[in-house]
């Protein structure tokens, strides 16, 4: 796609004018500190600012929080869902600006972005529905008393969301905690602030959200810290690293606050003996390229049987050197571009797994920000390929000879997201079960999912916590059990 075919976009939702070098705090205002700036990932290009929160302004924004959530926690369900269906509405309506910013801050493709907004989409109507959902249960009721639980909301959560998929992974969080009656406070990766943040504010702000229930507060780490330390606030949602997560989950533990973990994985893809080998390459390198491998679902581990492995291998090396990367605003393509230290990280695990053994059939290169997708064969277990989350566009492939090992193998990364696993369908089945992982999908992806599906993982991927469906109702809120006594009943401690 040539600049002259790029479609113009029409700032209606996200004119600047609005929120340029401001934080959705009580409102749009400016911050203390200077404003920073927003970037097109491909060209560097300026595209706007943001404020730049510091810890005092969170505080504030903690009080503020907190004061608005006892209100919006009284609106009535019916109301709560309303404005959240809104919202949804909005983001469709409103889908080409929203994507002219998920792609330019983001490097995303289009397809990715639109795909993004989808997905947003579909949150914000599942947990419209989830406001709606009976949330008391009756334990007794007779003559003497009338005893019920019921779900009431949290407060204040914390949301703090990563930079691969900004819209998304931060609505999962914001949507149906406000559905619940809870206020929110967000903070998005500097990164991503725009698709991850501004763009969420606008929504809600234009769907009749109450001012103060939401806050949006972009900032660097010591932002964060202060979110998290928050006394107002009883929830941290956070989606990011597992040493970011660690370190967040060690403070909010110090707070006796709940804690939603979902951090990093090395995800098996396992290609049994008798799986159809072109269906697994195609899954497989979908699960290792689709957008730079920067997802936290991506394929981390091929292990494939000794018998398939060349043919594999050679599969997927084909589908790599065909994927066109460049500027996804530009013109259409598969990869666009990530940033320089994620850049230098990449390579400098592809150059330790060449050095420990492993062969380098395909990639390895790369142009300024544009890293062609790569594939390492026979890779060694004691390579960072083989032990670090990569999150770049790289399939490390390793053979195997029998079940006990791959399933070994699978077991030992640490981590516990996601796995595949492809073969006759009984026979993969049965190797499936034996993995330790929070969800496991038989001759398919690892990047599988489903707004009604529980997300998340253990080990190192998370904290047990999960997110979508049903989980969402227990997520965000908590129990409350009440009692009304209707014949007081004469209570006595025998004298002695």
């Amino acid at each position: 796609m040539s600049s002259e075919n790029i479609p113009t976009v029409a700032h209606e939702l996200m004119n600047p004018a609005i929120w340029g070098g401001k934080m959705y705090a009580n409102g749009w205002r400016e911050g203390a500190n200077r404003a920073l700036d927003v970037t097109d990932k491909s060209t560097d290009q300026v595209l706007g600012t943001i404020a730049n929160a510091n810890p005092a302004e969170m505080r504030e924004a903690g009080k503020a929080a907190l004061l608005a959530s006892r209100e919006w926690a009284r609106t009535p369900a019916e109301r709560r869902a309303e404005i959240v269906r809104h919202a949804a509405d909005l983001l469709e309506r409103h889908k080409e600006e929203i994507s002219y910013w998920i792609v330019r801050e983001s490097g995303s493709t289009r397809m990715k972005a639109y795909g993004e907004i989808q997905a947003s989409r579909d949150i914000l109507y599942h947990s419209a529905e989830l406001a709606l959902r009976p949330t008391t249960r009756v334990l007794k009721d007779d003559n003497g008393m009338l005893s019920y639980i019921e779900r009431t909301p949290l407060g204040v959560v914390g949301v703090i969301s990563p930079f691969n998929y900004p819209l998304a992974l931060a609505i999962r969080a914001v949507a149906p905690a406000l559905a619940m009656g809870n206020a929110v406070i967000l903070k998005p990766d500097v990164a991503t602030a725009v698709s991850g943040g501004i763009v969420i504010a606008r929504l809600f702000e234009e769907a009749g959200l109450p001012t103060g229930a939401l806050q949006v507060l972009p900032g660097d780490a010591d932002t964060g810290v202060a979110l998290v330390e928050d006394p107002s606030v009883s929830m941290i949602s956070f989606t990011g690293s597992t040493v970011a997560g660690r370190k967040i989950g060690a403070a909010a533990g110090a707070t006796l606050k709940r804690v939603s973990l979902e951090l990093g994985g090395k995800n098996p893809f396992i290609v049994l003996a008798d799986a159809n080998v072109e269906s697994a390459a195609h899954a497989g390198m979908f699960g290792s390229f689709f957008h730079h491998g920067q997802i936290c679902m991506a394929v981390g581990l091929h292990l494939v049987h000794e018998s398939l492995i060349d043919q594999y291998t050679a599969r997927v090396a084909e589908f790599a050197k065909a994927i066109k990367v460049g500027d996804p605003y530009l013109e259409a393509v598969g990869l666009g571009p990530i940033n320089k230290k994620q850049r230098d990280n990449i390579q400098a695990i592809v150059e330790d797994a060449v050095r420990t053994g492993a062969e380098l059939v395909e990639g390895g290169t790369f142009d300024n920000l544009f890293y062609r997708p790569t594939v390492l064969k026979n890779v060694s277990s004691n390579s960072r390929a083989f032990k670090e989350e990569i999150f770049g566009p790289v399939a490390v492939i390793v053979g195997f000879n029998d079940e006990s090992q791959a399933i070994q193998l699978a077991n030992g990364t640490g981590y516990g997201l996601t796995a595949s696993v492809f073969g006759e369908i009984e026979h993969a089945k049965k190797v499936g079960k034996q993995i330790e992982t929070g969800m496991l999908h038989i001759n398919d992806t690892t990047l599988l999912g489903n707004r009604e599906a529980p997300f998340g993982g253990f080990k190192a991927s998370g904290n047990g916590s999960r997110m979508g469906g049903d989980a969402d109702l227990h997520e965000f809120s908590t129990w409350r059990w009440t009692t009304e006594t209707r014949q007081p009943i004469p209570y006595e401690i025998q004298a002695t």
